[in-house]
C-alpha cells in the first residue's frame, strides 16, 4: 500500500536526501481522529516515528509549540529530532506501541499505572502554570461550540431526534450551567486528551504522553476526569472517588490549585465531566457521520452513562438527567445497530 502513496514517498525521501538516514523500513505506526498518520522508521537498529501531517489539512506549528511546553516541564513527550513545517513532517522519538489502554483492557494493575499517570498530571499543572500563560483560554466560545456537537451530531443525526422547543430550551440552559462551572475552576495547563489511548506505557520516565497538540488554559477538573472517566474504559466510582481524592492532596502538598475542600474538587471534577462527554458523544459521532470512522460508536454507550450517573448527583443536572432517560438511552442501541449495519454508509 505504501509504494503507492504519495506522502509516503515524500517521507521517504525526507528522510534518505536531506536527513541522510537510512531507512530500511517504513511501516505504518496509527493513525488518529485527524488527518495526521504515524509511521515507524528502522534504522540500523533505531526505530524513529514520522508524524505525517498534509499541510492542507494539519498545521505541525501547535503541536511543536506544546511539544517544546510540556518537555520543559519534565514530562516525557516525544522529544522532536527533526522537523519540516512547510510540508507536515516530523521526525519524533519512538515511544513505542504500548497504550495504557491495551494493558488496562489485558487486567494489569491499573495502580501503578495510573499512579505514574497522575503524578505527570500534577506536575503538568503545578509546574506548568507560567506554561499555561502561552496557551490560548478554554473560554465560553469553545466550551460551548464543544458541546453544541451533541445536539447536532449524536441527537439528530445519529438518534434521529427532533427536540421541542422545552427540550431544546433545556439543552440550552443545561450547557450555560455547565459553562458557568467550567469558568469557575482555577485555570491550569489542560491536554484536552489525557487518557489511556493517549498514554504508552514506558520502561523509563513512564508515560509517555502524545496528542497533546489541542492544548489551553482551562479547568483543573479536565485532564484529570479525562483520565479517570475515560470514554475508553470505566472504573467504579469508589476507586474513582479515591484517585481523586489521592489527587487532590498531591495538588495540596505541591501548592497546586486543590480548591477549599474535597467536595468543591470533587463537584469540579464531576460537572468538567459533563461538559467533556457531551462533547465526545457529538465528536463520536461526527467521526463516523462526517470522517467514516465507526470504530468510536462502540464507546457511545460508556460515555452516556457517566452523562447520566452524573446527572444523578447534582440537583442541577437532574431534569437534564430526565430527559435523557426518556429520549436518549431507550433510542441508543437501535441507532448504533442501524449505524454498523452492513449496509451502512457514513453520509455528510
Amino acid at each position: 500500500m505504501l509504494e503507492h502513496d504519495a506522502r509516503a514517498a515524500l517521507i521517504r525521501e525526507w528522510l534518505t536526501r536531506e536527513l541522510r538516514l537510512k531507512a530500511a523500513r517504513i511501516e505504518p505506526a496509527s493513525s488518529d481522529a485527524s488527518f495526521r498518520r504515524y509511521f515507524r522508521v528502522h534504522c540500523a537498529g533505531r526505530t524513529y516515528i514520522v508524524m505525517d501531517a498534509p499541510p492542507e489539512k494539519e498545521d505541525v506549528r501547535p503541536y511543536l509549540k506544546v511539544s517544546a511546553l510540556l518537555e520543559g516541564l519534565g514530562v516525557h513527550v516525544p522529544h522532536v529530532h527533526e522537523r519540516d513545517v512547510a510540508r507536515g513532517l516530523l521526525l519524533l522519538e519512538d515511544l513505542g506501541s504500548t497504550l495504557y489502554l491495551e494493558r488496562l483492557s489485558a487486567g494489569d494493575d491499573p495502580e501503578p499505572l495510573y499512579a505514574d499517570a497522575l503524578a505527570a498530571l500534577a506536575a503538568i499543572q503545578v509546574r506548568g502554570a507560567a506554561a499555561s500563560a502561552e496557551l490560548a483560554p478554554y473560554g465560553r466560545a469553545e466550551l460551548m461550540r464543544e458541546m453544541h456537537l451533541m445536539p447536532e451530531w449524536f441527537l439528530a443525526r445519529h438518534l434521529q431526534l427532533t427536540l421541542s422547543a422545552d427540550e431544546t430550551a433545556l439543552v440550552g440552559e443545561t450547557f450555560e450551567f455547565l459553562t458557568r462551572e467550567a469558568l469557575a475552576q482555577p485555570a491550569v495547563f489542560v491536554h484536552r486528551d489525557y487518557h489511556a489511548r493517549n498514554l504508552m506505557l514506558l520502561a523509563a520516565r513512564n508515560p509517555g504522553i502524545i496528542d497533546f497538540q489541542d492544548a489551553l488554559r482551562g479547568p483543573v477538573g479536565y485532564d484529570l476526569v479525562s483520565l479517570l472517566k475515560d470514554c475508553y474504559i470505566a472504573w467504579p466510582r469508589e476507586r474513582v472517588v479515591g484517585w481523586v481524592s489521592a489527587y487532590r492532596a498531591r495538588l495540596s502538598a505541591q501548592g497546586g490549585p486543590a480548591g477549599p475542600s474535597a467536595a468543591q474538587f470533587l463537584r469540579w471534577f464531576d460537572l468538567i465531566g459533563v461538559q467533556r462527554h457531551v462533547k465526545v458523544l457529538g465528536i463520536f459521532c461526527r467521526l463516523w457521520y462526517r470522517d467514516g470512522k465507526s470504530g468510536y460508536l462502540g464507546d457511545l454507550p460508556r460515555t452516556l452513562d457517566y452523562v447520566r450517573d452524573t446527572c444523578t448527583r447534582y440537583g442541577e443536572l437532574a431534569a437534564f438527567g430526565r430527559f435523557l432517560e426518556a429520549h436518549v438511552t431507550p433510542g441508543l442501541p437501535g441507532a448504533n445497530a442501524r449505524a454498523t449495519a452492513p449496509a451502512a454508509e457514513p453520509r455528510a
